[in-house]
């Protein structure tokens, strides 16, 4: 397992005892509006989230607990997929840190990671096309948009509905040359 540091994070492995800050961050429903979690999150949906988190192969699902100032604030991982050289990066961070840098800064550090641990050809992400958030970390990560997924997923807030998905990725001689400056 590994820990790793930014300007302002510490990025490591979840601990149990990170029940309660998820718990405070996930019940808000803003939070929630566009990831396919429960609503309304409860406190045992942290604890199952917690412990998914601690079990999660670290090989091929690292998930890393977001910290700030001591205090869990949110998740980022990558599911690698080893046999294709691709990985795909998922983030959530506390409303009360979003337009802060703080994901993107996160992320910087996580694909940095995985691109040199597990010589990843590339990396995507995900988001639903409504969530404009996303989208532009996704952009300032200097990830390209590669798609649309239509129809991809039912919605979690609006049952009887589908979610659109949009498609960004980043190629290993993209990101190396985005490092280089």
């Amino acid at each position: 397992m590994t820990t790793l540091r930014t300007d302002r994070l510490l990025l490591r492995p979840f601990e149990l005892t990170d029940v309660d800050d998820v718990y405070a961050y996930a019940r808000d429903s803003e939070w929630g509006r566009y990831l396919p979690v429960p609503s309304p999150y409860e406190y045992r949906h942290a604890v199952e989230f917690v412990a998914r988190s601690v079990l999660a192969p670290w090989d091929t699902s690292p998930v890393f607990a977001i910290c700030l100032s001591g205090r869990c604030v949110g998740g980022i991982n990558i599911r690698v997929d080893t046999s294709a050289g691709t990985g795909e990066i998922g983030y959530s961070i506390a409303r009360a840190h979003w337009g802060k840098g703080l994901t993107a800064e996160a992320a910087t550090a996580v694909m940095d990671w995985a691109f040199n641990e597990f010589g990843l050809a590339k990396i995507t992400a995900m988001a639903d096309l409504a969530n404009s958030r996303s989208s532009r970390v996704m952009e300032k990560l200097g990830m390209r948009r590669d798609g649309l997924l239509r129809s991809e997923r039912p919605s979690d807030a609006d049952p009887g509905t589908r979610q659109d998905m949009v498609v960004y990725s980043v190629l290993r001689g993209e990101w190396q040359a985005r490092a280089a400056g």
